[in-house]
């Protein structure tokens, strides 16, 4: 896009579903796109995007604005980042607005649900006049060692996760899937005032993945605000995982029991970490107390928690395909995490004056 506004005059439209601010866009990339190629003196900032010293203008607007979006004119070029919950409603504005000679829109985006109407559109059905390139990590030369060590383990031991998350395929909701319907994944600002933090973590087993999470709990919403995830920890690499979550040395921290040896470690580090209580139908319940929030919203940064919570699932019958009330043992690590953190909670502890010190972190 950035060649394009240089090679000729050109209006050049950014777009996502939701843009209130500019912060919101992909302002920021273009700025670094801009620099790294050295281009600073040939473009300016904006109120409203960046200005080319040619006369190219690129322009940055949300697509929850219908009218904002039908007044533009002589847009030539149009970008649709994040374009995966990109509404019909939205697309039929969008495309008729597009109208110049040559004029072209580029949409980028992950696949989510089948049903989407941007995979619909593009990729499902198929547009004449749509070029579809799928690129994946396969495509990225200088696709990072901590991530090619994840892709690894999930392709090993974890199909539909690996499938979904490293090859772009459209996950299929179904009501045997946990959490359907329950959860949101969105920015938000954890507010200053929280009075309790919960703290869980599942420990790694050999090549399994090790989870902390931190969630607090607002008018029957449960929030969860930071994770820690990491694949083949060893022991002496706990302190430091576990410290990319802000406070997780200030809250009692509530973990995987079986593990004695990994919690009395990271209690000598600095951690105040305590055995969860398990048990016939612990699980269970555990989820069944997640569900019985009114919502679950999730922090966009807390990636591997969204996946769980969209993969985590019921068994079906192999012969009826009908669903079994039996928890798929997979797509869990975070959960785990989280049904840990909530442990006090769920049995009644769940306010400040019930909690043992110890277990406040105090």
């Amino acid at each position: 896009m950035i060649l394009k506004a240089i090679q000729e005059p050109c209006r050049i439209l950014c777009t996502k579903e939701t843009q209130n601010t500019l912060s919101d866009s992909a302002l920021a990339i273009m700025k670094r796109v801009i620099h790294d190629y050295r281009l600073d003196d040939a473009f300016t900032q904006t109120k409203h995007g960046l200005s080319c010293a040619n006369g190219s203008e690129f322009i940055f607007r949300g697509l929850q604005y219908p009218d904002r979006i039908k007044s533009l004119d002589a847009i030539k070029y149009c970008w649709v980042e994040e374009a995966t919950k990109v509404s019909q409603d939205a697309w039929d504005i969008l495309i008729p607005t597009i109208r110049e000679p040559g004029s072209e829109i580029w949409v980028t985006f992950n696949p989510d649900e089948l049903a989407d109407p941007t995979y619909q559109m593009f990729v499902a059905k198929g547009r004449e006049d749509a070029e579809v390139c799928q690129v994946n990590y396969t495509d990225n030369r200088y696709f990072p060692a901590p991530l090619q060590h994840e892709m690894e383990w999930d392709k090993s031991n974890d199909d539909d996760k690996y499938r979904h998350v490293w090859l772009g395929e459209p996950r299929v909701i179904s009501d045997a899937q946990v959490f359907n319907k329950k959860f949101s994944v969105c920015p938000f600002t954890t507010p200053d005032d929280v009075e309790v933090f919960y703290f869980g973590a599942d420990w790694g087993f050999s090549q399994d993945p090790t989870a902390l999470v931190r969630c607090f709990i607002r008018s029957d919403v449960l929030w969860i605000d930071h994770e820690a995830y990491g694949v083949g920890v060893d022991i002496d690499e706990l302190p430091q995982l576990f410290d990319a979550v802000p406070e997780s040395r200030k809250w009692g921290i509530k973990g995987d029991s079986e593990r004695p040896d990994t919690m009395s470690y990271l209690r000598k580090q600095g951690f105040k970490v305590n055995g969860a209580k398990k048990g016939k139908g612990s699980v269970e319940e555990g989820i069944a107390f997640i569900r019985s929030f009114k919502h679950v919203v999730i922090h966009e940064k807390c990636k591997h928690v969204a996946d769980e919570f969209r993969l985590y699932s019921y068994k079906r019958d192999k012969l009826t395909n009908e669903i079994l009330p039996v928890l798929e043992d997979k797509h869990n690590h975070c959960v785990d995490a989280l049904r840990y953190a909530l442990d006090g909670v769920r049995r009644g502890m769940g306010s400040v004056a019930n909690f043992s010190a110890s277990e406040l972190g105090l």
